[in-house]
């Protein structure tokens, strides 16, 4: 695993066209912002997967960026330990009971106890516990309406979209085109199940990531010269529960996570 020795190393891994993709002004800020665990070597879209691979980009190869993490998950966990959870445990969708709210992640029982402290049998990635502690203290109270947008079209992440489809949207497909039995896989692990084709896709499943918060994951075959397509969708609600650096975080997790599940059993 390499580590980065000055932003200028980072600064030359990048493309240098100041294209401002990732919500930077110009290459070298990026690298500075990367360099201070501001930003991800991955937040640069034309930075390939070999090189990322090279820092362990998946998991930070960046000391400051973990102690940055680490900081943050401290303070949300403060915030989750002030917040009445038996209150707020109905319009989250989840159940209160012997100082715990219970709330089913992606088909598996978390729980959250009033000192703000995470209790589940699964390992828990700061991908899954930053959404959770922002979904418990943002507390939106709209009922999903079953109208289903593209993160870009959410008030809350259209700074985003772009990053989600670099890290969630275009490795999904791949894992789709390779795997032929992905979806199934995922409503067979996850507690998915296939929807009625939504968009004239050819499979349509939806997932909970959050009681609140379905994804629904549509996928279109290739077909003569038109190539396979995979986008994903959110209930137009879902930025009132989560904003969208948390979305962003849970659709590249998740992705993340399939392709280390793919990986273990190939």
């Amino acid at each position: 695993m390499k580590h980065y020795s000055n932003a200028l190393e980072i600064f030359n891994l990048t493309p240098k066209s100041n294209c401002r993709e990732c919500h930077q002004p110009t290459c070298m800020a990026f690298a500075g912002a990367v360099y201070t665990g501001k930003k991800k070597l991955s937040d640069c879209p034309y930075i390939s997967k070999d090189v990322l691979a090279q820092y362990e980009e998946v998991v930070g190869g960046n000391t400051a960026n973990t102690e940055n993490v680490d900081k943050a998950m401290q303070q949300l966990q403060k915030e989750v330990a002030a917040t009445d959870l038996r209150a707020v445990a109905q319009q989250l969708g989840g159940t209160y009971s012997k100082g715990r709210l219970t709330l089913k992640i992606l088909g598996k029982s978390f729980s959250v106890d009033d000192n703000g402290d995470i209790h589940t049998l699964i390992h828990v990635n700061p991908w899954v516990a930053i959404p959770v502690y922002n979904y418990i203290l943002r507390g939106g109270k709209r009922e999903i309406t079953g109208r289903w947008v593209p993160l870009r079209e959410l008030p809350n992440g259209k700074e985003f979209h772009r990053l989600f489809d670099q890290r969630c949207e275009k490795p999904m497909k791949k894992l789709a085109d390779n795997h032929p039995g992905l979806f199934e896989d995922i409503i067979r692990l996850f507690d998915a199940h296939h929807v009625d084709k939504h968009f004239s896709s050819d499979i349509s499943v939806v997932l909970y990531p959050l009681p609140k918060v379905p994804m629904l994951i549509c996928y279109w075959y290739a077909d003569g010269e038109m190539d396979s397509d995979l986008h994903l969708f959110f209930d137009e609600t879902a930025d009132d529960y989560l904003d969208g650096n948390s979305l962003n975080s849970i659709g590249s997790g998740f992705v993340t996570m399939l392709e280390k599940l793919i990986q273990q059993h190939s």
